[in-house]
């Protein structure tokens, strides 16, 4: 049994490493699913393409021979609310090295919001000044690491597309529950309605905000796979309608394609990073306070797999 739970366990940490690689899968498997739904992917991809005025950090070109960095938002948007990025993430690839890194920002960690001319839960950026400060509240936070491309998604959306896959399953590590629904140990099967509940557990699990990130991560995962099989054949056009619905990115349809082809061997060379801090509360607020040594130790991580030093 106690092998069984550590390749479980093995199995779903390898899968958590490679998020950047699962939300792009969703683009790549569209697009090249079968030939004649070429002109359909194309077309969502041009409702979803939705580039950043004055963006501070410029594109590259993407060849295999320039890194790149990806901003990941989750964002947990409801009706008649601008919303927060409930998930943070950073991503940088790098082709020559064939290296990519995963970088999770806790959405309660304080920082400076660059355009605000204000100290925040970073998650705040975005509500208000959408993905252009979230970027640039990112960049400064890391300390000058530049934002390529980003790619959002709506969390309340999530619904729309694991119904339109049919449902996933995935391995729950602990009993939890969100007002009346209730996820126990093991093996999950989930609809729409109840992904979008196990996505939002947080106060019922012990590892806070960690632990929602991880459950997000995992139904991203889970969808993807269900993309990939050739089942969802038959439910094409309302996979379409989701993803049209509910991301957005300015990544085109070409870049997309280019990373397949000139980074694609990066997915097995995955690291993937946490930020050390400390949490507390701040004029009755609770923050998770990063220390200026640890941002900088981020920077240059991500710095050198970059190629900026």
């Amino acid at each position: 049994m106690r092998a069984e739970k550590r390749t479980k366990t093995k199995k779903k940490r390898k899968g958590l490493r490679i998020f950047l690689w699962i939300v792009l899968g969703i683009f790549l498997v569209l697009g090249g699913i079968v030939g004649y739904a070429v002109y359909q992917t194309k077309s969502t991809m041009d409702t979803i393409y939705e580039p950043v005025a004055g963006k501070t950090a410029k594109p590259v070109e993407l060849d295999g021979n320039n890194p790149f960095s990806v901003l990941i938002l989750g964002i947990d948007q409801r009706e008649g609310d601008v919303g927060r990025s409930d998930t943070t993430m950073v991503a940088t690839v790098n082709g020559t090295t064939n290296k990519a890194q995963m970088l999770s920002i806790p959405r309660d960690t304080r920082a400076e919001i660059i355009g605000h001319n204000s100290t925040n839960k970073i998650n705040a950026a975005y509500a208000y000044g959408g993905v252009k400060m979230a970027e640039d509240t990112v960049t400064n936070f890391l300390n000058g690491i530049p934002i390529n491309y980003y790619i959002k998604i709506n969390m309340e959306g999530l619904k729309d597309l694991v119904d339109a896959v049919g449902g996933v399953e995935v391995y729950n590590d602990m009993d939890i529950s969100l007002k009346d629904k209730e996820f126990k140990k093991g093996n999950v099967t989930l609809n729409g309605t109840d992904a979008l509940a196990y996505v939002r557990i947080r106060k019922t699990d012990a590892r806070g905000d960690f632990g929602r990130q991880m459950r997000q991560q995992e139904v991203i995962q889970a969808v993807v796979e269900k993309v990939a099989t050739t089942q969802t054949l038959w439910n094409f056009d309302e996979i379409l309608s989701a993803v049209g619905k509910n991301m957005q990115t300015d990544l085109t349809m070409t870049d997309i394609t280019r990373i397949a082809k000139n980074y694609i061997s990066a997915r097995n060379n995955v690291e993937n990073m946490t930020v050390a801090g400390d949490g507390g509360k701040s004029d009755g607020i609770w923050y998770y306070n990063v220390s200026d040594a640890e941002r900088q130790k981020l920077h240059d991580s991500l710095a050198k797999n970059l190629e900026l030093e």
